[in-house]
């Protein structure tokens, strides 16, 4: 199969069928929460979840923009020219040929045109030991993308003032992003690479060092599903970390909504 219609099928399957371990956090959110509201609304998405399987529609009409991180392995001899124009080929025929929203629009400040596309894609580009290409791709919409924020902290404030920044951006997002929510968390490099990095983490192994206490604490704040209150907020977290400067201590936090659209696709040697 060509990787331009690999990438196809994944992101089309993406915005129909969330990942095995996002739909079973929903679904245990669902039996467990203590608000009668909460309840309702995690229902309804539970609800939502199963008419998309059953008709193909997409989880949500805000269908995204495509953010992709090729991780591109040291010894591959495929050049980037080839793996961009992949990328390109593949989100546009997603968005032909699934039921994606005309979403991206040229100009962001003045004409804000539509291309009629949904391209261009965002791409970053990741060096990685060994020589495979993998593709992680977000479906980021932005009900959840307005919401996310970057905090650059005291350097000396430790694990307790990561917690109170990340609990802060919490808060001011509040039931705007369609909660309960997932975090990707980006902590140190700059500005720029700490948000990259908020974005990465979706991707990372979940477990972190105050994970466990990061989301007790935001699921006590009461926001709840649908921002009605109760006791799931926030589902999940996922944390990436990198060197810093001595003065600094950007953190970074990428939500998205219950949809927590994403997949990945390996290219094999021949796909492309």
């Amino acid at each position: 199969m060509k990787a331009e219609d690999k990438i196809k099928n994944a992101l089309i399957k993406a915005i129909r069928k969330l990942p095995d371990d996002v739909e079973h956090l929903i679904i245990e959110a669902a039996d467990s929460e203590e608000s009668e509201a909460g309840r309702i609304v995690l229902n309804a998405i539970k609800e939502n979840i199963s008419e998309a399987a059953r008709t193909g529609l997409p989880l949500c009409q805000d269908t995204g923009m495509f953010w992709c991180l090729a991780s591109v392995g040291r010894s591959s001899d495929v050049p980037l020219q080839r793996i961009e124009d992949a990328v390109i080929r593949g989100c546009g025929k997603a968005a032909e040929e699934g039921y994606y929203r005309r979403s991206v629009v040229e100009d962001p400040v003045y004409s804000r045109k539509n291309t009629r596309t949904n391209l261009p894609p965002v791409i970053s580009y990741e060096l990685v030991d060994g020589d495979a290409v993998v593709l992680h791709f977000l479906l980021k919409g932005f009900g959840s993308e307005n919401c996310s924020s970057l905090r650059m902290i005291n350097p000396t404030a430790g694990e307790e003032g990561v917690m109170d920044a990340v609990e802060d951006i919490v808060r001011k997002a509040g039931g705007k992003p369609c909660p309960p929510m997932f975090l990707g968390i980006g902590i140190g490099g700059t500005m720029d690479r700490a948000a990259f990095l908020s974005k990465k983490a979706f991707f990372a192994d979940g477990d972190f060092a105050f994970k466990d206490k990061l989301l007790k604490r935001l699921n006590s704040i009461d926001i709840g599903p649908g921002g009605l209150g109760g006791s799931h907020t926030v589902l999940d977290a996922s944390c990436v970390t990198e060197p810093t400067h001595i003065a600094g201590l950007p953190v970074a936090v990428t939500i998205n909504c219950w949809a927590d659209r994403k997949c990945s696709v390996v290219l094999e040697k021949g796909e492309i």
